[in-house]
Parts: structure tokens; C-alpha cells; sequence
């Protein structure tokens, strides 16, 4: 018997994350219909994009052009992919009567937005998170100076929310700042004395980037994968530059207790729980949880990992999957990031704040090149089945570096020339 068909649409294809959920649906045969701010979006052009529009550059004109798409299509599943479109939609949730919404709705996604909602939750569950002090005042700083081992990490709590508050003092807010000492870390933290907020202020924690990827549905897991961080951008710990995908049956119990986690939350559809894992020691450290679609999930769809898909007809058409196994080894760039992590290692190594990780620059240069040639080395645009985003964002980027010159020639003022009077 043919499973049933629903149209999808995904907000959202301007990011290699977009892309990679359009393309997961397309592949299984789902008309798939995106939403991206420009028409060169990289989603805009690939082949297994049914219908592509540019939405509007008012909140309440993208509510519109969905709602009016929902009365086209009928029954729809719909996507979202960034937090901020996230919380907007979940505000007029009323109004999408027409989709089957595949995305948390406001107190999940608040649960880990809040990293100290996520912290309690894992506490409960036996996850070490890093040790975090929170300040209200700057008289708060000083004993921070003794009982804190440094270097330390700053990061929000709910980022989108400093971002609000912040915005009107013009601030804005870095995802993860690292301070050496008390002395720079009293500097940083006054900027925001005006605004009256301040960052969690966290232990560093040594390490790698890993991630473990759920889908929940009533409490169980439907699926899992994971990655280990390769590389990251910036050097010193950020996002995924170059990840690779992890075999099952490794950090087991790691992944019972991530599952754990997510069901405290209350949690259903996908989520990746994101540690800091020191191979050193074997020990892991609970960083965040990102409640949406996750910036390496190129990686999982590369491996066989077809979390959009699964998704959908888990939740959208309310349908049992078949989960198949995902192929660990395999290694996924974001090639802008990973080549200006390169550039910083070869020519600005100076800049990275953590004086505890070094790097040898012939190695690092040797493997960037190789990873060309590798034989399980993807891509987070380029796919051979789909060239087509590939072939428009290089066009992009060669366009703005030659843009950026003819601006800096422009700019250059032309001599002036003075001309001698007759008496002269």
C-alpha cells in the first residue's frame, strides 16, 4: 500500500539547514515548498524544491503569505528552522489551522532556550553541566575572582532574550566569550552593567564537541544519531567547521541518559543534546540543547540519517517509521568556516583566546587538503545530486569579493591636481 502524500513547507532555506531538509523531503518524494528572504537563497535552487518564494519583510506579511499558502495547499506539514521564526509562529499558532506544525511549540522551546531550566532538568537526571555562576550586579564579580579556575566562558542563558534587552543599549550579545583572567573578566562583564543583565559565567570544560541527536515521540525514542566535532569555528570551541558522524553503539550510556533528559523536558520531535566530551578522561560536560533542526544536520542526511523525513511521517502523516542505520566515519564541511579557521591557525593564531589548545600548522594544512580527496568527505552545500545551490553560492561569494574591490577602488580619492595661474 503507497504511504499517503502531504505537501510540506519549510521557512527557512536560506542555511545549509534549510537546504538539507529540502532535500531529505524531496528524495522521498515530497512536494516541498520553501520560503527563503532573497530568491539567490542557496534552497531557492535546488532540484528538489517543488516552489520557491521570497517572504515578505514584515513579521505579519510572512504570517499572511503562510496562512494564504495553508488555504492553497489544504492539509500541509509545515517546517521551521531558526528559533526567532520558531517563536514567532508558535505566537500565531491560531492562525495555522491548515498545517500539522513540525516545530516545539513555546514551553518546550522555552525549556531549552533557558539553559537554566536545562541545567536543573539535567541535574535530575544525573548529567553533569559545567559549574555556572550567575551574577546580578558587578559587587557580584569579585569573589568570582577566587573561586573560579580560569580561563572562563561566557554565554546567555536565552540568548534571544539578551538580544531584546541588549538591543536598545547597543550591545549585542556574543554566543561564547572567553576571559583569561579576573581582571578581563570584570572588564568584559561591565559593558552590560547599563542593561542590568549578565551572561551565565561557566568553568571551562576541555574537550570536543558531541552531539547526540533524538527524535521523540510520546516519550520514546524514535531515532538517534551522533557526531563528534572535528573541527569548530572559531578554533577554540563554536560551531561545527568539520563534524563526523559517531558509531551507535558508542557513549551508550551518555545517549540513555540524553534520551533521559529530553523526556524530563517533556520533549517531542527532534533536539540535539550537545556535550563538551574530553577523550583524555572519558568524562562528558552538558553544554546546551538545541530544540530544532541543528546547524550539522548535513552530516546526519550524508550518513543515511534522515531526520526531516522521519519527521514528517512520524508526526506529519502519523506514520511508523522503518529507522535504517546510519553510516559512521563519514565527515561533513562547512567549507567558509572551516577555511577561515584554517587562515586563523596558519596567520592569526594569536587570536585565539584559549591558551591551552595549540595547533601545528603543516598538519592542519595537510588535512584540510586531503579531506578533498577522502573518500567519506561531504559537504554542508555541495552535493553531487544537487549542484545547483553549490554553483550559486560560489557565484555569491566570488561576486561580493569582486564587489568589495571595486568599493575599496571607488573609494580611493583622486589626486588633486592644481592648475598654475597665468602669474605663476
Amino acid at each position: 500500500m503507497t504511504s499517503p502524500i502531504l505537501p510540506a513547507v519549510v521557512v527557512g532555506i536560506d542555511t545549509p539547514i534549510g537546504l538539507t531538509v529540502v532535500r531529505d523531503l524531496g528524495r522521498h518524494g515530497v512536494p516541498v515548498y520553501g520560503i527563503a528572504r532573497k530568491p539567490e537563497a542557496v534552497g531557492m535552487h535546488s532540484r528538489y524544491l517543488h516552489r520557491g518564494l521570497v517572504r515578505p519583510p514584515t513579521a505579519d506579511g510572512l504570517i499572511n503569505q503562510i496562512v494564504a499558502l495553508g488555504e492553497e495547499l489544504g492539509q500541509a506539514c509545515l517546517f521551521v528552522i531558526s528559533e526567532g521564526d520558531i517563536a514567532l509562529f508558535n505566537h500565531h499558532r491560531g492562525r495555522l489551522g491548515a498545517f500539522k506544525c513540525l516545530f516545539a511549540d513555546t514551553p518546550q522551546l522555552d525549556s531549552v532556550l533557558d539553559k537554566g531550566l536545562t541545567y536543573v532538568a539535567a541535574a535530575k537526571v544525573g548529567i553533569r553541566a559545567p559549574r555556572t555562576a550567575v551574577i546580578e550586579r558587578m559587587d557580584q564579580v569579585a569573589p568570582l575572582r577566587t573561586s573560579l579556575r580560569f580561563p572562563i566562558v561566557l554565554k546567555w542563558a536565552n540568548p534571544p532574550e539578551a538580544s531584546r534587552l541588549l538591543g536598545p543599549f547597543g550591545v549585542t550579545p556574543e554566543k561564547t566569550r572567553y576571559c583569561q583572567t579576573p581582571d578581563e573578566l570584570e572588564d568584559y562583564l561591565r559593558r552590560f552593567e547599563p542593561a542590568g543583565i549578565y551572561p551565565l559565567i561557566q568553568e571551562y570544560v576541555p574537550g570536543n564537541g558531541l552531539g547526540q541527536f533524538v527524535l521523540m515521540k510520546d516519550g520514546q525514542a524514535h531515532y538517534t544519531f551522533q557526531h563528534t566535532r572535528v573541527h569548530e569555528w572559531p578554533p577554540e570551541g563554536g560551531t561545527s567547521s568539520l563534524c563526523e558522524s559517531v558509531p551507535a553503539h558508542q557513549h551508550h550510556a551518555l545517549m540513555d541518559q540524553s534520551i533521559a533528559l529530553l523526556r524530563e523536558l517533556g520533549w517531542e520531535g527532534v533536539a540535539m543534546v550537545e556535550y563538551r566530551y574530553d577523550p583524555a578522561t572519558g568524562e562528558s560536560a552538558l553544554m546546551e540543547i538545541n530544540g530544532r533542526f541543528w546547524g550539522s544536520l548535513p552530516l546526519a542526511y550524508h550518513a543515511g540519517a534522515s531526520f526531516p523525513y522521519l519527521y514528517y511521517r512520524l508526526f506529519g502523516l502519523g506514520l511508523p517509521i522503518d529507522p535504517q542505520p546510519y553510516r559512521s566515519g563519514v565527515r561533513c564541511r562547512y567549507m567558509v568556516p572551516e577555511t577561515k579557521r584554517l587562515a586563523r591557525i596558519l596567520f592569526a593564531p594569536h587570536k585565539i583566546p584559549d591558551r591551552k589548545i595549540s595547533f601545528k600548522r603543516i598538519p592542519e594544512l595537510l588535512s584540510y587538503m586531503a579531506d578533498f580527496v577522502r573518500p567519506n568527505s561531504y559537504y554542508f552545500v555541495f552535493d553531487r545530486r544537487d549542484p545547483q545551490p553549490f554553483i550559486e553560492d560560489v557565484r555569491q561569494i566570488l561576486g561580493k569579493i569582486v564587489g568589495g574591490r571595486k568599493n575599496k577602488v571607488a573609494s580611493i580619492p583622486e589626486p588633486v591636481v592644481q592648475k598654475k595661474g597665468a602669474g605663476s
